[in-house]
């Protein structure tokens, strides 16, 4: 017993005269675990919305869009359980706020429905005494600024308003978020759809289907396609929904877990490094500790407690960290408990390991109590050969031969240091990437600044009108239609915008080129993947009962819907489809402002035209910057607990040394410029060949990330030479300080009277 409380005293003594060091142990591994359940949370279905709306709603597995009410029933297709719907649905205009957007207006039923109900989140659902009341899913109430009790104007095809008063606002897990997945979705009584679209030609009927087992969907979908195919307007089961609704989770979850693992590699080196340090500069009190009865396993154990316990205290608080984060973020019913429990216990036993070896070395101390501590003997590495060859001075020599006194810390040193400026390194080409897509928009499909629909107007009016503006350097008519995918039983989008032969637009094409004649076309990756195509194939698509066969002649960036689009000219689609145009595009000349480009129009035409922004994908993710920052801070933590244990087996190693060169007359400048020289060297080639390492692989590892998530590749940039450049320096200035002060503080001590 008083052999341990010994131990623990000598523990608690050691840990105090390096609180520095022990801190940033502890806060690196703190943040590592933080960062790893983080990702695992978002890497989780449980953090995608649609689950719980999914559970709330007791949604359907497959909608389908019908030009005719479909007569089908329960037992009509094997697996289904429940029917919802058929509800008739037409398509509007809701004008709010001077912005114009396309909304679907779906009547149905005041008594609450058994299958696909959505869940009112606030105000109350439809109510026969109040016929003009509307309700509306959240996410698209939320973009327009509605609320409970609000009007919500809506204009029929026929030109026609109608004012309505928003009774509810609710939540439904058939169709994404707005304005990611549009259009816009509003809930009215039948009555009152009758009277704002009374024409049935203009509407299509949507039916929702409850499976069994949520897995048979795609069959069950391709059995509905072949049922109703000359009525079918589009398909989709809810895993597009799921997907819609991830809101870019996925994308900072990979970041967040890639950052994570390696960050964890590069804690445990950093951790063997210290721990392995503190073992030479405490050979002496390991010595005695044997001589005073202490056995092999005692030593080790001691070792192991106080270098692991640095460790376990930082899992620990990592722990509560990231669970703390993301229950405020997320919510606590996201938080899977068993991936948690399995980082905690993986990057314990990672720590476990990383001061084991050390520790067991530690216990085979002899028990030498004046064991000395001199460093080894050796040749001179050849890096010190070629500063003696080259006459550097006498300092830069010697602190170039400690460097490598001891070739495997010198060796962990490095490594430790290029693992976290390689993912450094990574992090700013990401940031690079944001930044080219935000002053490169037309390299990620966004060469149109604003899209223009006709709203009051009439086509050729809106055209003329933006044709003669002086900021508009070109207009693309567009469309956008669902098709029917062969042999896959759901809807893809197909974006139609500006001619084939003449007048394409310039979408950013990787692969391949760009279609010039009608039936050409260019997809995105994700498509490509879904349909098991590549360049040079025909396909058959099915656009409300007309058949589009094209040939795909390129792969173009695609950030929409996962990538799952294909674009073709506007003279590509049957007349039905194509005329008049949906929209019209907008190139700006350069320089131009969108801002005013859009209030110029809008005072031109009176109100009249409705004018949107084209919004660019990376807007969404500037939560990636900061998470960068985050890292970056994290990761030169792990690089200076290195870069201290460095410096510190350094100073051991030489400190008689030192007591030599002072009596030989070398200046306080001179002995301090040896040792940040012999700190300062490793700092250079871990930083250099970790930047290295970096950009060798950071657009490769984005273009991989962007060809699994249906953008595709060709969209990772490197960091500019200029950045990467002011991060190498800045990282080696940081280092070289950092080594300044204990540096400074040995080449001040006294001179041993026995060295004089």
């Amino acid at each position: 017993m008083s052999t341990m409380r010994a131990g623990g005293r000598w523990i608690r003594a050691d840990l105090r005269a390096r609180k520095g060091q022990a801190a940033l142990t502890v806060l690196a591994v703190a943040g590592i675990v933080a960062a790893l359940i983080a990702a695992v949370t978002l890497l989780e279905d449980g953090t995608n919305p649609w689950r719980g709306l999914f559970a709330q709603t007791n949604g359907a597995h497959v909608w389908f869009y019908t030009k005719d009410s479909p007569r089908i029933a329960a037992g009509d297709i094997d697996g289904v359980t429940h029917v919802a719907g058929p509800y008739r649905s037409a398509p509007v205009t809701v004008a709010q706020d001077g912005k114009k957007e396309p909304t679907s207006l779906r009547a149905v039923p005041s008594a609450p429905v058994g299958v696909a109900r959505p869940v009112v989140a606030e105000g109350r659902w439809l109510d026969p005494g109040q016929p003009d009341g509307v309700v509306v899913e959240r996410s698209f109430a939320t973009a327009l600024r509605v609320r409970v009790g609000g009007p919500f104007t809506v204009i029929a095809l026929s030109g026609e308003r109608h004012t309505l008063y928003v009774r509810g606002i609710a939540d439904s897990a058939e169709q994404g978020f707005f304005p990611e997945w549009t259009p816009g979705l509003a809930w009215v009584l039948p009555g009152t759809l009758d009277r704002i679209e009374p024409m049935l030609g203009r509407s299509e009927w949507v039916t929702g289907l409850r499976l069994t087992d949520a897995d048979a969907a795609q069959i069950v979908s391709q059995r509905v396609v072949v049922m109703l195919e000359d009525q079918l307007q589009r398909v989709y089961t809810w895993r597009e929904v799921r997907a819609a609704m991830e809101l870019d989770n996925r994308l900072l979850g990979t970041l967040l877990a890639l950052f994570g693992v390696v960050g964890l590699v590069a804690a445990a080196l950093a951790l063997a490094n210290a721990a392995g340090g503190r073992v030479l500069g405490q050979l002496r009190d390991l010595a005695t500790l044997k001589s005073m009865g202490f056995t092999r396993g005692q030593v080790a154990l001691l070792l192991l407690a106080e270098h692991g316990s640095l460790g376990l205290v930082g899992v620990l608080l990592g722990a509560v960290a990231g669970w703390a984060a993301t229950v405020a973020v997320l919510g606590a019913s996201l938080i899977a408990p068993i991936p948690v429990l399995t980082i905690v216990a993986g990057t314990a036993l990672a720590v476990l390991a990383a001061v084991g070896v050390p520790a067991w070395r530690g216990g085979r101390t002899p028990p030498i109590p004046a064991a000395p501590a001199v460093p080894p003997r050796g040749h001179l590495s050849r890096l010190a050969r070629l500063a003696l060859l080259v006459r550097l001075p006498p300092a830069l020599i010697l602190g170039t031969r400690d460097a490598f006194t001891r070739r495997v810390p010198a060796f962990l040193t490095v490594f430790g240091l290029a693992v976290p400026m390689m993912m450094i390194t990574i992090g700013l080409g990401v940031w690079a990437t944001l930044d080219n897509f935000l002053s490169h928009p037309e390299q990620v499909g966004q060469h149109a600044a604003l899209h223009v629909r006709a709203g009051k107007l009439e086509t050729a009016q809106a055209e003329r009108l933006v044709k003669r503006d002086p900021g508009v350097a070109a207009v693309y008519p567009g469309a956008e239609v669902n098709a029917l995918a062969p042999g896959e039983a759901r809807s893809i989008r197909v974006r139609a915008l500006g001619g084939s032969s003449s007048g394409a637009y310039p979408f950013p094409v990787v692969e391949g080129r760009l279609y010039d004649r009608p039936g050409e076309a260019v997809a995105g990756q994700g498509l490509l993947d879904l349909l098991g195509a590549k360049i040079g194939d025909r396909v058959r698509l099915t656009v409300g009962g007309s058949p589009l066969i094209v040939r795909i002649v390129g792969r173009a960036v695609e950030p929409d819907l996962d990538g799952e689009v294909l674009s073709v000219g506007i003279d590509s689609l049957a007349d039905k489809d194509a005329v008049p145009p949906e929209f019209y595009a907008l190139a700006l000349r350069p320089g131009a402002d969108p801002g005013e480009v859009r209030a110029r129009l809008l005072a031109d035409s009176g109100e009249g035209l409705d004018v949107q922004r084209v919004v660019n994908p990376a807007d969404r993710l500037t939560i990636i910057r900061v998470v960068i920052v985050a890292l970056i801070v994290l990761l030169s933590l792990i690089g200076l607990a290195n870069l201290l244990t460095a410096s510190a087996l350094g100073l051991r190693d030489h400190a008689f040394d030192l007591a030599v060169l002072k009596a030989m007359g070398l200046t306080p400048r001179q002995v301090m410029a040896t040792l940040v020289t012999g700190s300062g060297l490793l700092v250079v080639l871990g930083v250099v060949a970790g930047a290295g390492v970096g950009l060798s692989v950071v657009t490769g590892l984005i273009d991989l990330q962007g060809h699994t998530s249906g953008v595709g590749a060709g969209i990772g940039r490197p960091p500019s030479p200029l950045t990467l450049t002011l991060a190498v320096l800045s990282a080696v200035g940081a280092a070289l300080a950092v080594a300044l002060i204990p540096a400074r503080r040995a080449a001040r001590a006294q001179v041993p009277i026995a060295t004089r």
